[in-house]
């Protein structure tokens, strides 16, 4: 049998993409043509490798065992594009990123993008703002942005910490002057919290720590959200007691619109980390946008106040 390498590969495309139009939208070519040669190559072969219905697209026993071989032709073709664009001085070529909604709150982002446009006209990037955990290979991301205090183990993937994140409880003045100022962490549950919301849909509990002596709870509130911003923004006007990280409520202490509350406990140190795909030799496109990323997160970077 002769086979073209080519057609395998837009087979392993097809599978990541779960559909037709999506990979011929990925892949520059026609539904058609791509339809068209999946066709061929299931007549070479003698037997189909996925069922397809208006709604959905499935693989065959079959052609999961070709796949194998098709993602293996993938990866080595890629590989062997990313040694030529490692090896390019000039950041080119298509940047997917993954970024969780509650990191625009960290970075001022359009400041950011419009830089980094500016210096690197030859990359398209491509964002998913998104509070789910993307598969980085499977989906194809060459980066993705978590905050989180650790990271699961992943052989597949590397990680670059960026930055730790200090976390406290803060409140305004004008909130701590009408509900009076909390000397224990037991005094908590006579306040009102906000809330943040993590990626499962919960609103995140408060653990405290101090010297060894641990705490943990969440006061009752009105106000559960899922942005870091927002909760900055309720706190500085009154609305309750916020868990926050000294970034984000810094230029608000600043100005003295937030205030240390228990200023001798802490919350967990969340870290801001960089995931890559660990089998590819990175492009100078990724190495370009991290590097503009720590930058911009560094002490005295972009950011929103």
């Amino acid at each position: 049998m002769n086979f073209h390498a080519d057609d395998l590969m837009l087979f392993a495309r097809v599978a990541e993409a779960g559909s037709f139009s999506r990979a011929s939208e990925r892949c520059g070519l026609p539904k058609a043509t791509v339809s068209r040669r999946i066709a061929a190559l299931e007549a070479k072969l003698g037997e189909r490798l996925m069922t397809r219905t208006t709604r959905r697209l499935a693989i065959t026993e079959f052609g999961e065992r070709i796949l194998e071989h098709a993602r293996r032709l993938l990866e080595e073709t890629e590989a062997v594009g990313a040694l030529a664009q490692h090896r390019r001085a000039t950041p080119q070529g298509t940047l997917r990123v993954s970024l969780p909604p509650g990191f625009l709150d960290e970075l001022d982002l359009v400041p950011f993008l419009i830089e980094f446009a500016g210096r690197h006209p030859e990359v398209r990037l491509e964002l998913d703002i998104s509070p789910r955990r993307v598969d980085l290979v499977a989906e194809r991301f060459d980066l993705a942005v978590r905050v989180a205090a650790r990271l699961p183990d992943d052989a597949t993937l590397v990680a670059r910490r960026l930055i730790d994140l200090e976390h406290g409880l803060y409140a305004s003045p004008a909130y701590l002057a009408r509900h009076g100022r909390p000397i224990a962490p037991d005094d908590l549950a006579a306040h009102a919290a906000l809330r943040l919301i993590a990626s499962d849909g919960e609103p995140q509990p408060w653990q405290l720590v101090r010297e060894g002596e641990r705490w943990e709870g969440l006061p009752s509130g009105q106000l559960a959200v899922n942005s870091i911003g927002l909760v900055c923004t309720l706190a500085a006007h009154g609305m309750g007691i916020a868990g926050l990280h000294e970034r984000a409520a810094a230029t608000l202490v600043a100005r003295g619109l937030l205030e240390r509350v228990l200023p001798g406990w802490r919350l967990p140190t969340m870290s801001v980390w960089c995931v890559m795909p660990g089998r590819r030799l990175l492009p100078a496109r990724t190495r370009a946008f991290v590097a503009m990323l720590a930058a911009a997160l560094s002490p005295g970077g972009t950011r929103n106040a």
